[in-house]
């Protein structure tokens, strides 16, 4: 069976990772911007004032997206661009340069898929409580439908929320990403709730303001529990491990996925949390239960569970010396296979793979090209991963790549490379990788070339 024929291949980015011009052209400061200036943030110092410069360079990525026949590019909004609430005004520079961004992907052949929440949160509303303010999700409708209304004639792909379990738990538990909050768990409730309410109004919003017909999906992260075997009892321990908080905690699916998709919140979360959970008015959880048109999901790790006659689930650890990207991350191909798996039976919606990909150890070598062998490797085995679950009868409408470029990677700044393109951040130029041919060659086949 394979791929089907209106199969979505494309590559990913995101604003603060990649457009640099922080203060240029009207923006509003984020989180990220200030988080990077404070002491101990970020591995090696660095920022995104600059990253990749694609406010100046966008012809020329999207000129190499061209080469590598990308069919569509998922690209986020960054939200202090299109308003800034330092003067509270919208910023139409800012907005503008989406526009042009639009136009230029669809005068290339790619096309926009927008993504209006990767985490960099507007720092004036930030000092206002951010997502602990009740009027959050007011202002991300607002945002959102301002953004519909620019682009929703030209776009039809939107994702709201950027992998909100990173930017919730990551940015406001752990402390390690912006804005560098540690808080309690009641807050951290708060905020989950808020944050998924702003989804909800912003599925409303950019449906109310959209010019042509529009498909909206999520795109939460997950680090996949896999069975370690093909039996009953180990499958139905990884599902549990998934839509459950017995392995991953406040990690798991069904805590951010289930008022998005079900309409509620798992008996699971009210049985292990409900100390935490915060007022839910009436008309809350049908505002979080938009109908939504696929299930995105960003998957690129995972790891094996056992279920054991005690009823109980055994995680089972890596061996020693296991496979692993340079960043540190397992390589675990069938997380693919299983993750789509489970989503789709669970929610019933076509999955696209938002994010995937790897960091390697990339330079250019003195050829002048840049031979990523492990790669190319890793992704032939996760796309015949995917590939086996859309065999097997599981609507996977697309794969984006993460990432289009090398670029600023959070609180590891530019110490990963997870890219299809070489970026030298000294000079800004930028060499198509040996994986960017290659996966050319699986896009013009479809994934028969895997």
């Amino acid at each position: 069976m394979g791929f089907k024929k209106d199969f979505v291949w494309g590559a990913a980015s995101a604003s603060y990772q990649i457009e640099g011009a922080y203060k240029e052209g009207g923006k509003g400061l984020s989180v990220w911007d200030t988080f990077t200036r404070k002491e101990n943030t970020i591995f090696d110092k660095s920022n995104g004032d600059v990253a990749c410069d694609h406010i100046k360079l966008y012809k020329e990525d999207v000129s190499l997206m061209k080469q590598i026949g990308l069919q569509a590019y998922r690209f986020s909004v960054s939200w202090p661009r299109v308003i800034n609430f330092e003067t509270g005004k919208v910023n139409k520079e800012g907005l503008d340069f989406y526009d042009r961004l639009v136009d230029e992907l669809i005068a290339n052949g790619v096309d926009p898929w927008v993504t209006l929440f990767h985490w960099d949160y507007p720092y004036a509303l930030y000092k206002q409580g951010g997502w602990l303010n009740p009027s959050s999700s007011d202002s991300f409708a607002d945002y959102s439908r301002i953004v519909a209304e620019k682009l929703s004639d030209r776009v039809k792909n939107w994702f709201t929320l950027n992998e909100p379990h990173c930017f919730v738990n990551l940015g406001h538990k752990d402390g390690i990403h912006a804005p560098g909050d540690k808080l309690g768990m009641k807050q951290i409730f708060e905020i989950i709730h808020n944050a998924l309410l702003a989804h909800g109004k912003s599925v409303q919003a950019i449906r109310g303001a959209a010019k042509n017909p529009v498909k909206i999906g999520f795109a939460p992260p997950a680090s996949v529990c896999c069975p370690a075997t093909n039996s009953p009892r180990d499958i139905e321990a990884a599902v549990r491990g998934n839509f459950t908080g017995e392995v991953q905690n406040i990690w798991s699916l069904d805590l951010w996925l289930d008022p998005v998709y079900k309409g509620n919140y798992s008996d699971d979360t009210f049985s292990r949390y409900a100390e935490f959970l915060p007022e839910i008015k009436d008309g809350d959880m049908k505002t979080i239960n938009q109908n939504l048109d696929y299930c995105g999901v960003n998957i690129y790790q995972g790891f094996a569970v056992s279920g054991e006659e005690d009823n109980q689930i055994k995680r089972i650890y890596h061996d020693a010396g296991y496979a692993r990207t340079a960043i540190g991350w397992p390589v675990v191909p069938e997380s693919l296979y299983w993750g789509a798996k489970f989503l789709y039976e669970r929610y019933g919606k076509p999955i696209v793979i938002a994010e995937n990909g790897m960091s390697s150890t990339d330079w250019v070598f003195r050829d002048g090209h840049v031979h990523d062998a492990q790669r190319i490797d890793f992704l032939e085995r996760y796309l015949s991963s995917l590939k086996k679950a859309a065999d097997e009868g599981v609507p996977v409408d697309g794969y984006f790549h993460w990432s289009l470029t090398d670029n600023f990677e959070w609180a590891y700044g530019y110490t990963e490379r997870f890219g299809l393109i070489h970026v030298d951040y000294k000079t800004q130029k930028r060499t198509l990788k040996d994986s960017a041919l290659w996966y050319k060659k699986v896009i013009e086949t479809n994934g028969e070339a895997i």
